[in-house]
């Protein structure tokens, strides 16, 4: 989440609660409780000083005096109208916004408060304003007008607030863990999958019974390309090797094994697969990689070796290693079975 959308997401609340704090001040005049009507001008007052706030960018100040003041005014209101009005039960929610504002402010690398120690202090609030309810009653007679209608509309909105939150949480760690998860499994330059990945999609290949057909493909010259042309058009040549091997070897699962090497576990019947990796050797060769208005002429050579009863996973890579070493020693650009 970046900073911009936090912004977005501040001034949209503060729009909220302004037309919240008006259409509440509006409610309380209609009960006659003219202490709350002065103090909902007062919150007022607060949203709108908030503006520069979430406009400067201040954000975890925003929220945080938002947080307080919103617990603050809960209290008010409920000590002065009862609970029957609802507004106590704000309390449950702000316990999961203190947590989603510090992820927040993770996310952004600003100060943060422990939610925690912030939880602890609703509860204490929270206890002490139905403690004085309990021994005193509300401050305000109001004969529990409009009682039933706040009740329902404040408890709507904790529980949308309760899902809301939740959900945000949710998705934001699972979206984490499936970034770290992919970070990984795959290697950054290429976005194929990693020899230490790869290793465990071969491991439950041979699990099951399926047959298959392995291939090491390495970058002929690879050296050469780096010393003529820099590292950076070593990179893109690739980076443009990879996506021509998966735009050549639809299902197959593709791994950077080390260097400019590749293991490449098709599933498809060894003929086809035979096939499938020549079309892909001649698709790179037949297209030079263009690199800062440069043509580079790049081949690959291939080993392959179906899968066989009794073998392991290191005799297995050991033999299209072979395969691929013979076919280095024997001229290059080409597919060794």
């Amino acid at each position: 989440m970046s900073e911009r959308s936090v912004q977005k997401i501040c001034y949209m609340v503060n729009n909220a609660m302004v037309v919240i704090v008006i259409a509440l001040g509006a409610f309380f005049k209609m009960l006659g409780v003219d202490f709350l009507v002065y103090f909902s001008i007062e919150a007022l007052a607060f949203w709108i000083v908030m503006y520069p706030v979430i406009y400067k960018r201040k954000l975890s100040s925003y929220l945080w005096s938002a947080y307080i003041w919103l617990t603050f005014y809960m209290g008010v209101t409920t000590i002065c109208l009862g609970s029957e009005y609802g507004f106590h039960l704000y309390c449950f929610s702000m316990i999961l916004v203190a947590y989603t504002s510090e992820y927040i402010s993770y996310k952004l690398g600003t100060p943060r408060v422990r939610p925690l120690y912030v939880s602890i202090g609703i509860t204490l609030f929270y206890l002490m304003f139905m403690g004085y309810l309990s021994a005193n009653g509300p401050v305000y007679d109001t004969g529990g007008r409009y009682a039933s209608f706040f009740w329902m509309f404040n408890s709507l909105l904790v529980f949308s607030y309760l899902v809301i939150y939740t959900n945000f949480l949710i998705r934001s760690i699972i979206g984490s863990e499936e970034k770290l998860k992919e970070m990984a499994h795959t290697d950054s330059l290429t976005g194929l999958y990693n020899r230490h990945f790869m290793l465990e999609k071969l491991t439950g290949f041979f699990e099951g019974d399926e047959q298959g057909t392995l291939a090491m493909a390495d970058i002929d010259g690879f050296k050469q390309i780096n010393d003529t042309y820099g590292h950076n058009a070593g990179d893109e040549v690739l980076r443009t090797v990879s996506e021509r091997m998966k735009a050549a070897c639809e299902g197959c699962d593709i791994a950077r094994w080390g260097g400019e090497e590749f293991m490449i576990l098709s599933h498809s019947e060894h003929d086809e697969a035979i096939t499938m990796y020549e079309q892909m050797r001649v698709s790179i060769e037949s297209e030079p990689v263009v690199f800062e208005g440069k043509a580079i002429n790049v081949t690959i050579t291939i080993g392959i070796s179906p899968r066989q009863s009794g073998i392991s996973i290191d005799e297995w890579t050991r033999q299209v290693d072979g395969k691929l070493y013979e076919g280095k020693n024997s001229g290059k650009n080409r597919l060794v079975v």
